[in-house]
């Protein structure tokens, strides 16, 4: 079995975040969302590993490299634009050949791995096999509809009635017969090519699609929110380790992370929490669910429930909650007089301001 991963898309949910870099390296826990999921496809045991991606290819690529790191071989597949999933099968065709494979989209997170997913896939051999789970608003998803004994009988496309509210997750298991239904298809009225149509080609072509609903935790990570969420997840399970230098008069509350060459002085670090390699901290209050990129300076700050890309900087702010701080952002207080807010932005910034 090889693996198809996905990661060409613009990820506009993120901007300005995604203006300069792509939606699947910005890291919860210090660690790149598109890590997880390589760890992920290793753990099941699966080496070979075609990573689609798009106008971020060289940023993906410097980050993964030929994916040694992680136990895989990597082949890289240029998708010339995000014309749909079922688009980023037909243009891996040659790749694939007519091995089975997993399709996992880059910026998806499910907590516990995906073997028990691809030992079934091998021991049943269906021409499909899908991952569900029930979401407040199926519109935004792909959703599929179960007879009563359990079988996929349909699948729409963020529809605007759902028939259901399972929604498809982010990870899809195929045999050589999905290359036939992607050849079929026409574009949707997005204007893609899409999974769900290719699954329900098989559906009415007679081949078996199996599904199972998760009871893990899986997040798609395309906005803000969820990527606080998914860092608050994931800091759940750090383990406290001291490897930088915390001075005498700093305190360390519960499970707090400190990397290789981290400064914590004349500040409080709660946890659960991580700071990264080269960053320091003075004088300053770092609240629990909060990961602070390498290199980056808070001094005289608070922040809480945050994300804090690479080389940021916060001096003199009084509080920081729920937010997501881009690489070599710098964060300081405005002048006392007059009393204004003085702003630079990029475009789709969104800014909320207490008067």
């Amino acid at each position: 079995m090889k693996a198809l991963v996905l990661a060409g898309g613009s990820g506009t949910r993120l901007r300005p975040i995604t203006h300069t870099s792509a939606k699947q390296l910005v890291p919860v826990a210090n660690k790149p969302v598109l890590f997880y999921g390589l760890e992920a496809i290793a753990a099941a045991g699966i080496t070979e590993l075609g990573l689609v991606v798009g106008d971020t290819h060289a940023e993906i690529e410097a980050a993964v490299g030929d994916g040694s790191a992680f136990g895989l071989q990597v082949t890289y597949l240029r998708q010339p634009a995000p014309l749909g999933l079922a688009h980023a099968v037909l243009i891996a065709r040659d790749y694939l050949g007519d091995e089975d494979f997993v399709m996992y989209l880059g910026d998806n997170f499910i907590v516990g791995g995906i073997n028990d997913l691809v030992e079934r896939f091998a021991r049943e051999r269906p021409a499909a096999q899908i991952m569900l789970t029930n979401v407040a608003d199926p519109r935004q998803f792909g959703v599929a509809e179960l007879d009563t004994e359990g079988r996929v009988v349909g699948l729409e496309e963020k529809p605007a009635r759902p028939k259901s509210d399972l929604a498809l997750v982010g990870v899809y298991l195929f045999s050589p017969a999905v290359h036939q239904a992607v050849a079929e298809l026409k574009p949707s009225w997005r204007g893609e090519l899409e999974i769900t149509d290719a699954i329900q080609w098989l559906i009415e072509a007679g081949l078996r699609v199996e599904s199972s609903v998760i009871s893990g935790y899986w997040k798609d990570t395309g906005n803000v929110t969820d990527m606080l969420e998914v860092n608050r997840l994931v800091l759940e399970s750090v383990e406290p380790l001291v490897q930088g230098r915390v001075d005498a008069v700093s305190e360390l509350i519960g499970r707090v992370a400190i990397e290789p060459g981290a400064v914590v002085e004349r500040s409080r670090v709660v946890g659960p929490a991580i700071v990264g390699a080269g960053a320091r901290i003075q004088d300053s209050y770092v609240g629990p669910y909060t990961s602070i990129g390498a290199s980056c300076a808070i001094t005289g700050s608070e922040i809480e429930y945050s994300i804090v890309l690479p080389r940021a900087s916060i001096a003199g702010v009084g509080r920081i909650e729920s937010s997501l701080i881009g690489h070599d952002v710098e964060i300081t207080p405005a002048p006392n007089t007059p009393k204004a807010h003085r702003l630079v932005l990029g475009d789709h910034s969104k800014v909320q301001i207490s008067s």
